[in-house]
């Protein structure tokens, strides 16, 4: 049960990020104005963040459980490090920088922002961007180091 519950993390978590990033992210501000993709996104992000931390947690915690219960031992811990990263990566995408960014979200929208602001915006989506896809890269090293402890089980 604890190897379904472990894959069921890493699909969620990863699935979700290649959906928003690939998907809806594109259709939301390719079809909505800018002012209403960014409404959307101001809800589902913290939304997503939550998925994102209890998946990263859990499947933290059952990638530590199954080194030692099931081994072996180095593909296990290697999944279980990249999945610390990746918590650690969201966790700090999702508290310091993503409020952040909604607060000064509007900017986006002016016609004439005031530079500072704009600079800032362009600044912290930007990084926003960057940590959600290299959070996508971390889980998905996670599932080939998975893929080799089941395969090296034989």
């Amino acid at each position: 049960m604890a190897l379904f519950f472990y894959l069921l993390c890493l699909v969620l978590w990863l699935g979700g990020i290649v959906f928003f990033g690939s998907i809806v992210a594109p259709v939301l501000f390719t079809r909505l104005t800018v002012a209403q993709a960014g409404a959307v996104v101001t809800v589902v992000f913290p939304r997503y963040h939550v998925m994102a931390y209890l998946c990263g947690a859990v499947g933290l915690l059952l990638a530590l459980y199954l080194a030692f219960a099931r081994g072996p031992r180095g593909w296990w811990m290697a999944a279980a490090v990249v999945l610390a990263i990746a918590l650690g990566v969201t966790l700090y995408d999702g508290l310091m920088i993503a409020p952040r960014v909604h607060a000064i979200r509007t900017v986006a929208e002016e016609a004439s922002p005031d530079p500072a602001r704009k600079a800032e915006f362009d600044r912290l989506h930007h990084l926003s961007a960057t940590l959600f896809t290299i959070t996508g890269g971390l889980n998905l090293v996670a599932l080939i180091a998975t893929a080799a402890a089941l395969s090296s089980r034989k």
